[in-house]
């Protein structure tokens, strides 16, 4: 359920509800807005432990009590009373008025390969860099990444560049060496059912982008969200990045319906990959401008300075010499649904 607090509570009010929640056993996950504070309280159903009958809507500072009925508590859009999530990385907004540009390599090449590719978007205002330094493989005999040394790329990327760093985790055992480096930690799609690995994300803090699995509906990708929010990590960016279906035409369907759908159902920031959806270069360009007016609050592209010698996904990526005019193309998309690219003001000129 959740808790609304009045505008005057004060905070011995707010942590005496705490208090009582907890007591009960059940969790309790505080939200403090700008005017109001919401406090999401959580059950174990398993454990019968429930916080229906504790009296809270009598308790001081409190406005009222709210039943939350789906099954993902803490990703619902009624825990946060109609405010959505914004996230700060590195101070970078992601969410609410900021439309996020999330662009680098597919994989870790080589120093000149990414360092030229992060100076390339950073130039044309990319808010975050991408870069693969594991890569899960349909494949066994496929390149899986230069581990460790691209980790170290990486970071050498973002000492020059100054961009925070998006890279994927796909084994509990790599999570400190990619903690070391990652501004954000990327799930792919094969983990987005990995719940050990998503509740270790969660009790690390650090910010989350969790892509959305092959076969998965959306119910399904906020219950995954759900594992690392529970552990305290309020952190997470939802990713549609293209379901399987019946049509053979192109490699994925890319779900744009997803976004206002996600945005509907949940507070948190929806960011969109048509690169991995398209899997052709053409493609990625009108389906970006497509997510950017359909709100998304956000793109990761794949970018590299020869894609034709690219170790994978070579045909996906953008090139960089095309990237600065591709970043200003989807900066006045997104200003249609009101959002500023790399902190700019929208823009529609």
């Amino acid at each position: 359920m959740m808790i609304v607090m009045k505008e005057t509570a004060t905070e011995e009010e707010v942590e005496a509800v705490i208090e009582n929640i907890e007591r009960a056993g059940a969790l309790a996950h505080p939200i403090r807005g700008a005017r109001v504070t919401v406090i999401g309280a959580i059950g174990d159903v398993e454990q019968d432990v429930s916080v229906e009958g504790l009296g809270l809507e009598g308790q001081a500072g409190v406005d009222r009590v709210v039943p939350i009925l789906k099954p993902y508590k803490l990703a619902s859009s009624q825990i946060t009373h109609g405010e959505r999530t914004v996230l700060d990385i590195g101070g970078r907004k992601v969410g609410g008025e900021s439309f996020a540009l999330i662009a680098g390599p597919c994989t870790v090449e080589s120093r000149d390969q990414m360092m030229q590719t992060a100076r390339t978007v950073r130039d044309a205002g990319a808010t975050l860099l991408r870069g693969g330094a594991y890569k899960p493989r349909t494949s066994p005999y496929a390149f899986q990444g230069l581990g460790q040394e691209g980790l170290r790329l990486l970071a050498e990327a973002k000492a020059e560049t100054g961009l925070p760093i998006v890279t994927e985790l796909m084994d509990i055992g790599d999570i400190d060496a990619v903690m070391e480096v990652a501004d954000v930690v990327q799930i792919g799609a094969r983990n987005m059912q990995n719940y050990p690995l998503l509740a270790e994300i969660g009790r690390s803090g650090r910010p989350a982008l969790l892509k959305r699995g092959l076969s998965s509906t959306l119910d399904e990708l906020l219950m995954a969200a759900e594992y690392i929010l529970k552990e305290g990590n309020p952190n997470v960016m939802l990713c549609e990045r293209g379901i399987r279906t019946f049509e053979t035409a192109y490699r994925f369907t890319l779900d744009l319906m997803a976004v206002p759908v996600l945005k509907e159902l949940s507070h948190l920031p929806v960011i969109v990959d048509p690169s991995h959806a398209a899997g052709r270069r053409d493609l990625v360009m009108p389906l970006s401008l497509a997510a950017a007016a359909v709100g998304a609050d956000g793109i990761i592209v794949e970018v590299h300075p020869n894609p034709d010698e690219a170790i994978c996904d070579g045909p996906q990526q953008l090139r960089s010499e095309d990237f600065a005019e591709f970043a200003l193309a989807v900066g006045r998309a997104a200003a249609l649904a009101g959002k500023a690219l790399a902190g700019r003001e929208p823009t529609l000129a």
